[in-house]
């Protein structure tokens, strides 16, 4: 495959901070885009974040059911969490697994990363696959409404492609994990 052409990007002329809040901050900037054109974007800055997929030995994943106010309702999600400042990547994954789903991963392998609505936000989750998993101690946070269940990897593939799980960052890390372990268990043959 031929290498890509180096494309030309736009550029920041100013920028006005709108709101910052616990997690995000919110600003308008005017841009120059890579066609000339000048315009004004609205752009939430976020920190990251992590997302999981704890896999038992058995081949069950540990998926959440929460409650998600934005939506009105709960979702069924692999654990998630964002980041610290300053924090390690691997280290979010393993302190965000353990709070959510009360596991520890022995292993964690990344399946690289998302970038979640690049329209209006640089929000980037990096998803990881977690293994050799051991009980540990649940630790929600205050605003943290969940409940852990089991099902195997398949069954939780049939609910990304049926809609019974429509999280965005959790069907992605589902059908990375899903490539993920069919690519080495046929390196493995």
């Amino acid at each position: 495959m031929a290498p890509m052409p180096e494309l030309p990007i736009g550029e920041r002329l100013s920028s006005r901070e709108i709101f910052t809040g616990r997690v995000f901050a919110l600003s308008s900037e005017q841009v120059r885009f890579p066609n000339g054109h000048l315009g004004e974007v609205d752009l939430i800055r976020h920190p990251g974040a992590t997302c999981i997929v704890p896999l038992a030995e058995n081949g069950d994943v540990l998926l959440i059911r929460q409650y998600r106010h934005a939506t009105g309702g709960w979702l069924l999600e692999v654990p998630a969490g964002t980041l610290k400042p300053g924090e390690p990547l691997e280290e979010c994954a393993h302190r965000e697994l353990e709070e959510e789903s009360g596991y520890r991963a022995a292993r964690l392998e990344p399946l690289g990363f998302i970038w979640t609505t690049p329209g209006f936000t640089n929000e980037r989750i990096w998803l990881y696959l977690a293994t050799g998993l051991a009980r540990s101690e649940q630790n929600l946070d205050a605003d943290e409404s969940l409940t852990v269940e089991r099902c195997p990897l398949s069954e939780a593939i049939r609910m990304v492609r049926t809609g019974e799980i429509s999280d965005a960052k959790s069907m992605c890390a589902l059908f990375r994990a899903e490539m993920h372990l069919k690519t080495s268990d046929e390196m493995i043959r």
